[in-house]
């Protein structure tokens, strides 16, 4: 006897972490995936989200649907990060309880923790310091998503949970000279300095300032091991007002060592320069993801191996081939 399959929605599956959702459910075997472009449903529009889920029959949903960018577009654009995130969090977990939806992932950001936070991160130093000026509007969303999860359960018995990865990178990510996020800012600035000849890349800040990377496909899988666990063990490994996990690799680099590193995977061979008049932003950022790790999920894929398959997909963006790459990285691109 087969038992049914869930009917599974992935809000913002055309975003780097839902397509890598997608990607993972349907490797996984889950055929009943629902998923709806930003023209198909606008989900700051309470109506039109209610509609959906009256007419859909959803089972769960994976919230990874989000308005984000790197420093520049946070200090550009505060109040269309802080509005879109919140009326999209509070439309889809008000309407996946009033349809009943059993079961929901919430999908946050590392930039929730104190600015200054005691490093590794732990999840309770959530709420527990000042958050970074440069993005505290998009932060404040995403806190504000966690609790509404956190409130739902409480008052309604739901089985909403959150998961908070640091940086990510990979597939489908945005590479946007202005509004994208640092890797694949720098995977850009890189490329079009080596076909340009461009004697220099200069990169913001001091260089100096640590960040964790996950590869998004790892990211995507975590999410999935973490909707998987039985209800009775989450809750044995958070708390009703602590109710989000850390996901991340548990390992970090300087920003001016990934600069050299995307360089080499480019095959850029020019100089690096920091510029110390931008903002660095936080000054570092580890996550803690012994919680994570308890739970049996550890991360796979390492960096510079990432990054190869980062600049691949950027490259296919732009409709190259993997001839435009560095030689020394041709073979590797093609056996990826």
């Amino acid at each position: 006897m087969h038992t049914a399959q869930p009917r599974i929605y992935v809000a913002g599956h055309h975003g780097l972490v839902g397509s890598a959702i997608v990607r993972t459910l349907r490797a996984r075997g889950c055929t009943d995936i629902v998923t709806r472009s930003h023209a198909e449903l606008e989900l700051t529009d309470q109506a039109a989200v209610r509609a959906f889920f009256r007419n859909e029959h959803i089972d769960e949903v994976y919230l990874a649907a989000a308005k984000v960018g790197g420093i520049h577009a946070n200090n550009t654009y505060p109040a269309e990060f802080i509005f879109h995130n919140l009326m999209v969090q509070a439309n889809v977990v008000h309407e996946a309880w009033r349809n009943g939806v059993r079961k929901l992932l919430f999908l946050g950001s590392s930039c929730i923790y104190p600015r200054l936070a005691e490093q590794p991160i732990r999840e309770e130093y959530l709420m527990d310091g000042a958050l970074e000026p440069t993005n505290e509007p998009y932060a404040i969303a995403k806190i504000a998503g966690i609790k509404l999860c956190e409130s739902y359960n409480r008052q309604y018995g739901t089985d909403y949970r959150s998961v908070m990865p640091t940086n990510l990178y990979g597939p489908g990510d945005n590479f946007h000279p202005d509004n994208s996020h640092v890797i694949p800012a720098l995977i850009r600035r890189f490329h079009e300095a080596k076909t340009t000849g461009a004697d220099e890349v200069v990169i913001w800040g001091s260089g100096k300032p640590m960040r964790e990377f996950l590869y998004v496909d790892d990211m995507a899988a975590a999410s999935v091991h973490v909707m998987q666990l039985a209800r009775d063990v989450y809750r044995a490994h958070t708390g009703i007002m602590l109710s989000h996990i850390n996901v991340g690799t548990g390992e970090d680099t300087a920003i001016g060592d990934l600069a050299r590193l995307i360089g080499k995977t480019v095959g850029y061979a020019g100089r690096i320069v920091c510029d110390g008049s931008k903002p660095d932003g936080t000054p570092r950022k580890l996550l803690d993801v012994t919680k994570l790790q308890s739970l049996g999920w550890v991360a796979s894929m390492p960096l510079a191996r990432g990054l190869q398959l980062a600049y691949r997909s950027f490259l296919e963006t732009l409709r190259w081939t993997p001839s435009g790459a560095h030689p020394s990285l041709a073979d590797e691109l093609l056996r990826a």
